[in-house]
């Protein structure tokens, strides 16, 4: 039989954690462990929400699926009691780790992933004024990716104050929902001429219908529009990518049958993460060994990190040892 248990926590995130949506100085986390015998599979949701009720609200929807997740409940069946979302992401990534540990293998053997020593990540800089983001940069300049979160208030001018400091690092830039078409198409060829090689999730979700048709000289990534893999169809004329993060897709099962899918759809892959510790962050991994575009620099915005945690060698992430997960 198993025991299901569920931990309210918070992280303190270093200084403070911008985008055009709102601001953060702390990571709201649930952790799920599920407890088999002499194994514990443990996972990890963290959707951002600056909501007081989160805690609650998460452990409200697992409610109702307790029983059968302790009577037995697979990972694929898991959507039958659970919603997508960030309640099922931390219970299907804590039956993840636990199937690893029963069978004696790496999580990622279980999904049928060869994983490479490390990966590359983006370091992702709040949005600020120009001049600022021009200062966060400068520690960051040697970093071969930067990923930068832009509002309505001077965007072209925000990544020429980082390129005047950051000459040679790849750029992308995150709107988060923020503008409108006619602002991405006076603001998108500027980022073109600047270098930045994509555009996360322009227009609000409600409103990229408005992308059909549109020839953006960037290309542009769905990041909120992207949930699983029923968004697939209504971006297709819109978006070149997607963003698969496991908060939305709802675990890690879903997000590695959303990455193949889109994959097959013909859309570039990336694969993204909120501001959560190495608990969130290493099932991500699997994913994002075939991504285009890794962005799980999580841990690293955070003032201190789960101990063990991953490993970050500059803006490299080496595989997770079996005590941190999987």
């Amino acid at each position: 039989m198993r025991e299901l248990s569920l931990r309210p926590e918070t992280w303190p995130i270093a200084g403070e954690f911008r985008t055009s949506s709102g601001s953060w100085t702390e990571s709201r986390v649930l952790v799920a462990e599920i407890r088999e015998g002499d194994h514990v599979g443990r996972g990890e949701c963290e959707p951002h929400d600056v909501d007081p009720d989160f805690w609650s609200v998460r452990v409200t929807e697992i409610e109702p699926a307790r029983a059968a997740i302790e009577a037995g409940c697979t990972r694929h069946e898991l959507p039958d009691f659970l919603p997508r979302g960030p309640a099922r992401n931390a219970i299907d990534c804590a039956l993840f780790e636990l199937e690893a540990k029963q069978s004696g293998r790496r999580a990622w053997e279980l999904a049928g992933v060869a994983m490479p020593p490390s990966l590359e990540t983006a370091y992702t800089l709040s949005t600020d004024r120009p001049a600022s983001m021009a200062a966060k940069a400068r520690p960051h300049a040697r970093r071969p990716i930067l990923k930068l979160k832009l509002g309505r208030e001077e965007p072209v001018a925000c990544v020429v104050a980082v390129r005047q400091v950051a000459p040679d690092t790849r750029l992308i830039v995150d709107a988060n929902q923020a503008w409108t078409l006619d602002e991405l198409r006076v603001t998108a060829p500027a980022l073109c001429d600047l270098g930045v090689e994509l555009i996360e999730q322009p227009l609000p979700v409600e409103e990229d219908d408005a992308l059909e048709g549109y020839q953006s000289p960037v290309p542009l990534c769905a990041d909120e529009s992207c949930l699983d893999r029923s968004s697939l169809p209504r971006l297709r004329a819109r978006y070149d990518f997607v963003n698969v993060k496991l908060d939305k897709a709802g675990g890690l099962t879903e997000a590695l049958l959303l990455a193949s899918a889109a994959g097959s759809e013909g859309f570039g892959l990336m694969v993204g993460c909120n501001v959560g510790t190495s608990l969130a962050i290493a099932p991500a991994m699997i994913v994002a060994a075939g991504a285009a575009f890794v962005d799980l620099d999580g841990p690293l915005l955070l003032a201190r990190d789960r101990e063990p945690g991953l490993v970050y060698e500059g803006s490299h992430v080496l595989l997770p040892s079996a005590e941190v997960w999987g």
